[in-house]
């Protein structure tokens, strides 16, 4: 339970903070004018937070070793995706007003989630082959 814990605080932090650097973005983008009214801002803060927990609790399944690798991402993906695109449209990221925005900011965010994903696993696969070494050269 701890461990699921510190997951999901880290994926809300991650979510957190992709967030704000979106919203600088969309700022300067628009020159100072980028305003939310409606608890737009509120509702977009809660709806991150559950898209870092989607994608950050999850990853307690990359500890059950009996399941071959390419499940635990199919699931731990697509949970996070799916949380990902039902909070997208519930808090404006997406809408059926403009298909092609919606599909562009739901293809966005699902391409830094995979590129978080990679980074994670890139570090986790160095990881283990410097404990490897270590072990080889222990013997």
């Amino acid at each position: 339970m701890k461990d699921i814990a510190k997951r999901a605080f880290l994926g809300i932090g991650m979510a957190l903070s992709i967030f704000c650097l979106f919203g600088i973005i969309f700022d300067l983008i628009g020159a100072g004018t980028f305003t939310l009214d409606n608890y737009q801002f509120t509702k977009m803060v809660i709806g991150c937070m559950f898209v870092g927990l989607g994608f950050g609790a999850p990853t307690v399944i990359y500890n059950v070793e009996s399941l071959p690798m390419p499940i635990r991402i199919i699931i731990h993906m697509s949970i996070g995706c799916i949380i990902y695109t039902v909070v997208a449209f519930a808090v404006g990221w997406a809408t059926t007003d403009n298909a092609l925005y919606s599909i562009l900011a739901i293809v966005g965010q699902l391409g830094v989630a995979f590129v978080i994903w990679f980074l994670f696993m890139m570090h986790y696969r160095t990881e283990a082959k410097k404990m490897n070494a270590k072990i080889q050269a222990m013997k």
